[in-house]
């Protein structure tokens, strides 16, 4: 359903205030009114859980019953949605807390510090959701090399492509590199079929899925083609020096001792790394060869370096997901 509205956004929206405490929101495509709104009006209950508003459906409308500021709150969310839907065809529970989140920066709340770790990308606001999530954000954006362990669905990777992205958009660096290494899953790339890129493409998947989030798809494609973004397996990496550039290094468990100083060491001038990794998930035949817990010990004292440290707390995704990993975690430790 991807882009199934060209028109321009104001025409698929009429917005009339009753009095100033009823707003009604007229949708013009029924089916941007059911995105909206989501599956058994998932949307609206989490919409009005977030903002304690009552919000209901009536034919095409959405009707809104709060205070003036909400109302507004909510009449900016709903068109923020409408957007979201519009353009990708769908509409993630993130997307509502962002919608949200975007629109509650006003007078009152912008000295909150919260604000500066907030990341405006093209097609979402990206809110870091738990403590460790700031933490990693600001060190993303203050030191030159940043270092992260934890389980998947802690945000490692996608925090670290916004930022990456934002800079390349701002033009503060000229290049973004996300690499990961080729050895997964007991399969190596010279029995794979195909070419180098088919080859290695399944394995940058996640790297590709976090760009697309934030960026629309053609864009993407013009800026990989360009060489402004570029996906590449770890072994490519070396002999190289990284200029002007933000790479990032994901799935680092899978990295070698040897291999994740060979990346380290790439680092050039107005650059930064980021060495992401689980160290529960380590694909190597020996796992002892593994050299991202080795990277922490050695350089976390650095004060250019920052190590961020995730745990089943900070998982994002479904929150079944938290309890499973927190469940295996602790069977390791029996």
């Amino acid at each position: 359903m991807r882009n199934i509205a060209e028109k321009n956004f104001k025409s698929e929206l009429k917005i009339v205030y009753s009095d100033n405490n009823t707003l009604s929101i007229i949708f013009q495509s029924n089916d941007i009114l059911l995105g909206v709104v989501g599956e058994f009006n998932n949307n609206i209950k989490q919409l009005e859980k977030i903002t304690g508003t009552n919000i209901h459906t009536r034919g095409n409308s959405i009707l809104v019953k709060s205070s003036p500021k909400k109302n507004e709150i909510i009449k900016n969310a709903i068109k923020f949605l409408s957007d979201q839907f519009i353009e990708n065809g769908n509409i993630e529970k993130k997307d509502v807390i962002s919608s949200v989140n975007k629109f509650m920066i006003d007078e009152k709340n912008s000295s909150n510090k919260n604000i500066e770790y907030i990341i405006k990308t093209p097609k979402k606001s990206v809110i870091p959701r738990s403590e460790k999530q700031k933490k990693y954000v600001r060190a993303l954006k203050e030191s030159e090399i940043i270092i992260s362990t934890g389980p998947a669905g802690t945000g490692k990777t996608f925090l670290a492509v916004a930022i990456a992205l934002t800079m390349l958009l701002e033009k503060k660096i000229e290049r973004i590199i996300l690499s990961r290494p080729a050895v997964e899953a007991g399969e190596r790339l010279g029995f794979l079929p195909g070419d180098m890129k088919e080859k290695v493409d399944p394995y940058l998947r996640p790297l590709y899925d976090s760009l697309y989030d934030l960026l629309d798809f053609e864009k993407i494609q013009k800026k990989i083609e360009v060489g402004d973004i570029e996906i590449a397996p770890l072994a490519f990496m070396r002999g190289r020096t990284l200029k002007n550039c933000f790479a990032i290094l994901d799935e680092a468990q899978n990295a070698t001792d040897t291999q994740i100083k060979m990346f380290l060491t790439r680092l050039g001038e107005n650059s930064k790394i980021v060495i992401n990794g689980d160290p529960s998930q380590i694909d190597l035949p020996n796992k002892s060869l593994s050299g991202l817990n080795r990277s922490k010990k050695l350089l976390g004292h650095l004060k250019e370096i920052s190590v961020v440290d995730f745990d089943h707390k900070d998982v994002v995704r479904h929150p079944l997901v938290s309890k499973i990993v927190k469940a295996y975690s602790e069977q390791k430790t029996e």
